[in-house]
This record gives structure tokens, C-alpha cells and sequence, in this order.
């Protein structure tokens, strides 16, 4: 009976190993669709397109922030800094839970980014999943 249980023991620590498996590779697709969702929103910015950076925006952005006050206040950050020199992705990192935020599934990504006016800036960027299962930016800081 012993070798029996063993066996029973080496396969329940193989079966829970995928599934931690699956989950880690679950958490990899997830912040990759949220990478690619804030890249293609950081490009409508990078265009001075705010308007549809808005539209694009999360629920929980565009309810927090209403359009025209989120035109003046990411003109005003972005237009001293000049055009877009480059945006390499320094760390990704998948949460539930944010301050100031309801639960949900969100990525905080940070970039490191320079500008024509600013050599180094750092961008934080935090895409959340929407209910219709697009990933959409709800948050976004330069420092």
C-alpha cells in the first residue's frame, strides 16, 4: 500500500505543478494583452491624439476624469516634454488590488522614456480588464 500512496502523492505534486503552470503562463498572456493595449493607447498620446486617448480609455478612467479635463491636463504634461525620443518597458507587474482602485485584474507597467525636452522620464501606465474582456488604460502618471 505504501508505493500506491506515493505514487498517489508524486502525481497530486505533478497535476498541482501544471496548474501552477498554466496560471503563470495565464498571468504571462494577460500582461502581454495589456502591454499591447498600452502601447497602441501611449501612441494616440505620442500622436497628441488625446481625444481618442480618452475614448480609448477604461470605464473607470473615463468616469473619474471627464474628457476636456483629461485633453488640458495630458497636453500640459506631455507638450513641454517634446516629441517621443524612445520607451523601453523596464517592469510589468499583475495586481487585483490598487489604491484608490475598485478589485479587478490590472497591469502597472513602468517605461523609461525619453523625450526631445526630457532625457529620462518615467512613465507608469496601469491597463485594467474591462468587463467585455479588452484590456484599456485606467491609469496614467509621468514622473
Amino acid at each position: 500500500m505504501r508505493p500506491f500512496f506515493l505514487s498517489l502523492a508524486v502525481c497530486a505534486i505533478f497535476v498541482s505543478a501544471g496548474v501552477f503552470r498554466a496560471t503563470a503562463q495565464e498571468r504571462q498572456a494577460e500582461v502581454e494583452a495589456a502591454t499591447s493595449a498600452a502601447k497602441s493607447w501611449l501612441a494616440l498620446v505620442d500622436a497628441g491624439k488625446y481625444d481618442e486617448a480618452w475614448s480609448a480609455s477604461s470605464t473607470l478612467m473615463r468616469s473619474a476624469v471627464p474628457q476636456g479635463q483629461f485633453f488640458h491636463a495630458v497636453s500640459a504634461a506631455r507638450e513641454p516634454l517634446g516629441k517621443l525620443v524612445s520607451r523601453e518597458l523596464k517592469d510589468a507587474r499583475y495586481a487585483e488590488s490598487l489604491p484608490g482602485a475598485p478589485d479587478g485584474h490590472y497591469v502597472v507597467l513602468r517605461f523609461a522614456t525619453s523625450f526631445e525636452n526630457k532625457k529620462l522620464a518615467i512613465e507608469t501606465i496601469t491597463p485594467a480588464l474591462e468587463p467585455d474582456g479588452a484590456w484599456r488604460v485606467s491609469g496614467y502618471y509621468i514622473k
